[in-house]
């Protein structure tokens, strides 16, 4: 027989009815205890909280020990533990995959509702994509798999439910909106009507291909640009016109307002003449002040393209501190670059000095790039961080840099990526000799796959005591006699030490007893990757026994792809005594093909 539901559920199933379909609730329902209120927040859907935080009264407000925070449809929305906590319960099971990456504190339900509309915005593409589509895209029903979520089951059969319809979930939550994705197929005139009550911050565009497309995203632009700081294109073909429609709807000419942050173009094409730019371009360039990060990642820029944006940013000296180029084949971008016209340019004042961060990662760059770079690099002073990975610059090229850094010993530059650059044992180890001299110590530096052998220990080993926080010497080839060497080197603290990257050396157990060493004396060090060093079985074992004597704070030590650990071994015991806030220390194999030595023969 079944059990006869209790009064208070028949209560609380009634509430939550009358607050799914109506948006002014009985004022007597605000009257309730608290305790009774609290139950009945408990269970209600995610549409039936936003009813009764939305029509709240103003004398209610207070019981609910009510914060600052702006207004949506001339209410006060009030931020407080109790509807606050009932938000991130209604986030946690509807996205729990996404819910321990949202930083505290968080406003819980624009979270909820910002995330609400992206679901249905990527519901609504697949259904516009179809060949059979023909409608209006505000009269897509959002499918039940959504409903489900916000409102009760009860509720979405009923003839009363209003949500079906995306025109109601844009009209009723759009003012929570700040982030969005969109499709080319949603780049229409009718999208910039549904985000008509949004304030977005942040847009990325996917695969806009045509000029049609174009038009409609313009006026969703001139709409948001008062609130976008980041504008992103991905899987995009722009052309010269695209470009200048886009710059010009971004920014108007003559008004210096705008507060565009983040301008990114990755993984597309785009097509601009260099020798006739589009004007609204190169203006938006020039003229946007708060502009602080520039991408241009695999977007089929050639040499004459990225000369042009370089100088345009140069001339204008501009607040710009992040600066993408990397993966186009730019060669011979910085040729007009040499001693005599940096000393000109300079002595003009043209200069950028906010730039921070330069990537020029895969850019076919060789060793006169890099002496023409070395000129360059004058007029960034504040150069935190230089990308330079992929590009086959030679021991000239990293010449070219010791000769950078000799001249400029009060360089700011500590982060050094030079990842497969071809160099040799030599040119690095004239480099570290080097970067140990500097008043301004380097904190980053890769110089991975690169062949330098078992002679570069010593200078490796010097320069992790004086200044390194982490470094990535993966697949340099250092065997057995390197990871010695470098044990027989190691003697002092290394008080600086953060992470450390021995991946793919082949070092055997002497890759184990340099990292026994190296443990004790790096109390910083939270990271390291020792993964396919065809690694014996009893390398594990003193690994284990120098974690246990030694006072660090290691948090990860990857050890995928050695032949000590076992992939069908039960690990359970090691999980358990090498922790770090709960979480295994150890990265062991997982499978069958993780055991597999790493092979870097070509």
């Amino acid at each position: 027989m079944t059990k006869a539901p209790s009064l208070a559920f028949l209560c609380i199933h009634s509430l939550k009815l009358q607050l799914l379909q109506s948006d002014n609730p009985i004022p007597d329902l605000y009257e309730l205890p608290s305790e009774l209120l609290d139950g009945l927040l408990a269970h209600l859907p995610a549409l039936a909280l936003q009813n009764f935080q939305t029509n709240m009264p103003f004398n209610c407000l207070d019981n609910f020990e009510s914060g600052d925070d702006f207004l949506i449809n001339g209410r006060k929305r009030s931020r407080n533990d109790v509807l606050g906590s009932s938000w991130k319960v209604l986030f946690k099971l509807r996205w729990p995959e996404f819910a321990d990456r949202v930083e505290s504190p968080a406003d819980w339900q624009q979270l909820y509702w910002e995330k609400h509309l992206q679901n249905c915005v990527d519901e609504a593409a697949e259904v516009a994509l179809r060949p059979t589509f023909s409608g209006r895209i505000c009269s897509i029903n959002v499918s039940d798999n959504i409903l489900r979520y916000i409102c009760h089951e009860d509720h979405i059969t009923c003839q009363k439910c209003v949500c079906k319809e995306l025109s109601f979930h844009f009209q009723t939550f759009g003012p929570y909106l700040r982030c969005l994705r969109l499709l080319n197929v949603l780049c229409i005139t009718e999208t910039s009507e549904l985000l008509m009550t949004s304030k977005l911050q942040s847009l990325v565009l996917r695969w806009i291909r045509s000029e049609k497309h174009v038009e409609p995203l313009c006026k969703l632009l001139i709409q948001t640009r008062d609130t976008l700081t980041s504008l992103e294109f991905v899987h995009c073909k722009l052309s010269s016109s695209s470009i200048s429609a886009i710059c010009a709807s971004l920014h108007e000419k003559g008004i210096h307002t705008t507060g565009m942050q983040r301008f990114c173009i990755k993984t597309s094409s785009i097509e601009i003449d260099p020798l006739a730019a589009p004007s609204a371009f190169v203006s938006f360039l020039m003229s946007v002040r708060t502009l602080h990060s520039l991408h241009f990642c695999d977007s089929n820029l050639d040499r004459h393209i990225a000369r042009m944006v370089f100088s345009t940013l140069l001339d204008s000296s501009s607040n710009l501190s992040s600066l993408d180029l990397s993966e186009n084949n730019i060669s011979g971008w910085l040729s007009t670059f040499s001693s005599r016209s940096v000393v000109g340019s300079l002595s003009s004042g043209k200069s950028l000095q906010s730039l921070c961060k330069l990537n020029l990662r895969g850019n076919e760059l060789d060793r006169y790039d890099a002496e023409n770079l070395a000129h360059a690099l004058l007029h960034m002073p504040g150069l935190e961080s230089l990308d330079l990975s992929g590009n086959p610059i030679e021991d000239s090229g990293i010449r070219s840099l010791i000769s950078y850094f000799t001249k400029n010993p009060d360089s700011r530059l500590a982060d050094l990526d030079l990842e497969n650059c071809e160099l040799s044992c030599c040119g690095v180890i004239e480099f570290l000799d080097t970067l140990s001299m500097l008043e301004k110590p380097t904190k980053f530096l890769s110089v991975a796959d690169n062949a330098l052998g078992s002679e570069v220990a010593e200078a490796i080993v010097n320069s992790i005591t004086v200044s390194i926080e982490s470094l990535n010497i993966s697949g340099i080839g250092l065997g057995p006699l390197g990871f010695l060497a470098l044990g027989r080197k190691l003697e002092n603290g290394l008080k600086k030490l953060l992470s450390i990257n021995i991946s793919k050396n082949r070092g055997g157990l002497e890759t184990a007893r340099f990292l026994s060493k190296l443990i004790p004396l790096a109390p910083k060090l939270i990271s390291i990757d020792t993964s396919y060093n065809l690694m014996p079985p009893e390398a594990l074992l003193m690994l284990c026994e120098s974690l246990r004597t030694a006072k660090c704070d290691l948090k990860r030590l990857d050890m995928t792809g050695n032949s000590c650990i076992s992939h069908e071994a039960d690990h359970s015991s090691l999980h358990r005594e090498f922790q770090h806030n709960g979480e295994p220390i150890f990265v062991l194999p997982s499978s069958s093909v993780s055991h597999v030595p790493y092979d870097d023969d070509p």
